[in-house]
């Protein structure tokens, strides 16, 4: 797995982890806010009142109405990002990392505008009669680039998995085997039939069941945030002043953390944003092509509120929850994963200056530590040599080394830092990231250890919808791609791979998930920056016919 994992990674490096990727996403977020007049500040009152309906008309052509869309998309895009995506950034990026987590989401939500109200306008009906829609008609219909479209569906396609199914259930049933002790196995296969049985209804079933789900999984999280921000109200100040602070400068050391550079928070706040709202990957048009709007901006309107709801909203909860409980920063009792962790020919410490510089500077690769290879005597599981093992970023402490929960007395061949022996397992004191270290963060509450359940809960409801949209941005690309007959076979892969990344390793698959987003991401941007002087009159348009039908309404122009 390590080996996949720095193959994924190596090609990572050059779209989605690259220096000039989050370049290209703000700046077409930012082109767009500049070129359209702060659209998602004008527009954001209006939005409200478009989503509650009060404009709708009872001919308007469509699967689904506004609110329906709304969540429909909301439910793809609140999942693992908002609970584990957090928690991963601020673990790599430290508290600045938050920082542009927002500003991703405030310039995506003009993004999002655009996207959205160009793939409704450029929609189809599909050849089982339902709407079908997303950035790949478009390209189609407007900018014919029947190739560039070609591209995009299989982009989406991948990323149905790589972003809307194999994380999910991966952090679903992490947390729940860490809280209840629950299989992992057989939590995926109990969801599996789940889905299945959700997503073969399509779009009206999906939109039917996420209307329910996605108010009350937010109801749910914002209760127990709130007791965690709350409960540890000296830290609210402090916590928002660190999301600033070292914005410029970087994250220094503290406890178990070793720092992160500006390069570290910048990217990863970046691409952690765009994996929580998906703003510029074209995900969310798909499912606002099939709403019920007589004209396209309306239903652009409705997803300027996605990031502010998804990102600026629920991710912030997660982030104060991070830092305000200190978590980030705690090394704690783990099961160490293969990939996170390294075993370095000597000895060091976190305890000093020194020692600190030297590990943050090997694991942010600008100076890496020699790794360790040869034979490791273990006695009663505890390592006899004079070494150091880094995992999840971190010195780990306290390391005991089993096989089947029992400490082992032998010898184990190491190469290059790690074993050869896959059958064993090493458990210490180390930092956690993702899903385990938000619901460790909700224990530092006024609901104590059940806190974490809060968070198995939330995160199963939140990643299982986001599955379950997922499927249909999916199986909307294949509609395009090979026509409607296609679905069903896609959707027997979606349910088994859903079921099969239940066990598989977690790092692994977010670095997956990071490449697909890349792949979408980029052919979307470029074409509604392609499509600007369009949609710019598909605005002024909406606007002089939306003041003819209601001549009485105020309008933000």
């Amino acid at each position: 797995m390590g080996e996949i994992n720095d193959f994924l990674s190596l090609i990572d490096s050059y779209i989605g982890s690259s220096i000039w990727f989050p370049y290209v996403l703000l700046g077409t977020g930012l082109f767009f806010t500049i070129y359209l007049k702060f659209p998602q500040i004008r527009y954001f009152r209006f939005a409200l009142r478009v989503v509650s309906g009060k404009y709708d008309k009872a001919d308007n052509e469509g699967d689904t109405n506004h609110f329906q869309a709304l969540t429909t998309a909301l439910s793809g895009t609140v999942g693992t990002g908002n609970i584990a995506g957090v928690a991963l950034a601020v673990h790599i990026g430290g508290p600045a990392a938050v920082f542009w987590m927002l500003m991703t989401a405030a310039l995506g939500m003009c993004t999002k505008f655009v996207e959205v109200t160009l793939s409704h306008k450029y929609r189809e009906k599909a050849e089982d009669g339902s709407m079908a829609g997303g950035p790949m008609y478009y390209m189609k219909n407007k900018l014919n680039m029947k190739w560039l479209a070609g591209i995009f569906a299989f982009a989406t396609i991948l990323s149905s998995f790589g972003t809307g199914s194999l994380p999910q259930i991966n952090s679903i049933s992490a947390s729940l085997n860490a809280t209840f002790g629950l299989n992992e196995m057989l939590v995926g296969g109990v969801l599996a039939v789940l889905l299945g049985l959700v997503i073969i209804g399509g779009i009206k079933r999906i939109a039917a069941v996420t209307s329910r789900l996605v108010p009350a999984m937010a109801f749910i999280y914002l209760v127990g945030a709130l007791a965690v921000i709350l409960y540890n109200y000296d830290n609210i100040i402090p916590s928002f002043i660190s999301i600033f602070a070292d914005l410029f400068t970087g994250s220094a050391a503290t406890g178990g953390f070793l720092g992160a550079s500006i390069a570290f928070a910048f990217n990863k706040g970046v691409g952690r944003g765009l994996f929580s709202n998906e703003a510029g990957q074209g995900s969310a048009p798909i499912a606002h092509a099939a709403a019920k709007a007589n004209q396209p901006v309306s239903e652009g309107l409705v997803a300027i509120l996605e990031p502010f709801i998804d990102t600026i909203f629920i991710c912030t909860l997660t982030a104060l929850v991070l830092l305000s409980s200190g978590v980030w920063t705690e090394k704690l009792q783990n099961k160490f994963d293969y990939v996170d962790m390294q075993i370095l020919a000597e000895s060091y410490t976190d305890k000093t200056g020194e020692g600190k510089i030297m590990l943050a500077n090997h694991i942010s690769e600008v100076a890496t530590l020699p790794l360790f290879n040869g034979n490791l005597k273990v006695v009663d599981g505890v390592i006899q040599n004079d070494i150091s093992i880094i995992n999840a970023r971190s010195l780990a402490e306290k390391v005991v080394v089993k096989r089947d929960l029992i400490p082992i007395t032998e010898e184990i061949k190491i190469v290059n830092g790690k074993p050869n022996d896959t059958s064993l397992s090493f458990e210490g004191l180390s930092l956690v990231h993702s899903a385990p270290l938000t619901a460790e963060a909700f224990t530092r509450s006024y609901f104590g250890k059940y806190g974490q359940y809060i968070v198995s809960i939330g995160l199963l409801l939140f990643a299982f919808s986001t599955a379950i949209s997922w499927s249909y941005y999916g199986g909307r690309a294949m509609t395009y791609l090979l026509g409607s007959k296609s679905v069903v076979y896609y959707r027997i892969v979606y349910v088994i791979a859903f079921f099969i990344a239940s066990f598989a390793d977690t790092t692994v698959i977010w670095t997956l998930s990071g490449i697909t987003i890349a792949l979408m991401t980029l052919p979307n941007l470029f074409g509604i920056l392609m499509l600007r002087k369009d949609m710019k009159q598909t605005v002024a348009d909406y606007w002089d016919k939306f003041k003819k039908d209601w001549p009485d309404e105020s309008t933000p122009e």
